[in-house]
């Protein structure tokens, strides 16, 4: 097959999967450029669609744009290609450039891979209700082996875990939603119309009771008001992802891992969605975690009806080439 970077329809396709990664508030603060004469497509961050007041350090914007490297890297993999990765490869220079991806001749892709790759437009952030249905072992055991491939450990914990970690996540949405500038910044990327970006009314799902799961509620800026309170499920199914340090290097490496987690989910028909309060309050998971490894997400998982996608921004607007 002909190099992925060598015709235009080539790049776009890479392009298309690549933006379909799930980013923090939809912020999708990436952009790429190519170096058509190197043949080195390189993922930078789009430091103009941070979220100063979560994540100041960067850490969400980092997995976000890691979740788009892990679709770029798969679509170059069916391709009959082997994408290879330098992370951060200029960090004193290029703080925006967060990896170079070249290209290499390979073997076909496998079928593992080619069925996550075609999962990658099914894959949606499901912010509605979960029903009761428990999500079998054997694809919890196929979960926590996708986040393994990436170097990172997903924990699918028990009731007694998962009830601690839903009072962390109620008393930071607490302080959160108390918070001024915090919802200033979720109105911004909460916009009652679509357009290119942010969290559109119709993937906010209903509003939380405060009874039940405490979901973020993307109506807590004023947008979309009226929704319907529910109070979601009191015993979800929680996926923590864990890496061993907490800096650019392992964001990066979180993001792939989630993308790689969220596809296979995808894959087997289970919904997901993020409860990112408590990494909110701190940019991070809670001081506690660390002889187990730095959380870097919380997933909920389960399954529930089909939700639509989110709008992405033009493909012109996140592709540079030079």
């Amino acid at each position: 097959m002909p190099h992925p970077f060598a015709t235009h329809v080539g790049v776009r396709r890479l392009m298309t999967a690549a933006i379909a990664a799930p980013s923090v508030h939809n912020t999708q603060p990436w952009f790429f450029r190519l170096d058509e004469d190197a043949a080195v497509m390189e993922l930078h961050a789009d430091t103009g669609r941070a979220l100063p007041v979560i994540d100041p350090g960067g850490r969400a914007l980092h997995i976000s744009c890691g979740a788009a490297l892990f679709n770029l890297r798969l679509a170059i993999r069916t391709t009959g290609h082997r994408p290879l990765v330098e992370p951060l490869p200029d960090a004193g220079r290029r703080p925006s450039l967060l990896a170079a991806v070249r290209a290499v001749d390979a073997t076909m892709p496998s079928p593992g891979q080619a069925e996550l790759y075609a999962a990658i437009p099914h894959r949606r952030t499901n912010r509605g209700p979960f029903g009761k249905r428990r999500v079998p072992q054997i694809v919890r055991d196929e979960l926590t082996a996708a986040a393994r491939e990436e170097g990172v450990a997903l924990s699918l914990p028990g009731p007694q875990t998962t009830a601690y970690l839903l009072s962390l996540i109620a008393a930071a949405d607490a302080k959160l939603t108390a918070d001024p500038g915090y919802l200033a910044e979720l109105a911004r990327w909460t916009p009652d119309r679509t357009r290119g970006d942010g969290v559109p009314w119709y993937a906010f799902g209903p509003r939380p009771s405060g009874r039940g799961l405490p979901l973020r509620d993307f109506g807590a800026a004023g947008a979309s008001a009226g929704r319907a309170a529910d109070d979601f499920s009191a015993r979800p199914q929680l996926g923590v992802l864990l890496t061993r340090g907490d800096g650019p290097r392992d964001w990066l490496r979180a993001g792939q891992a989630l993308q790689r987690v969220l596809l296979t989910a995808a894959r087997r028909g289970v919904a997901a969605s993020m409860l990112t309060q408590l990494l909110d309050m701190r940019g991070g998971g809670p001081a506690g975690d660390r002889p187990h490894g730095h959380i870097q997400s919380v997933i909920r998982f389960g399954y529930g009806p089909i939700v639509p996608g989110t709008p992405r921004r033009p493909f012109p607007e996140v592709l540079e080439r030079v």
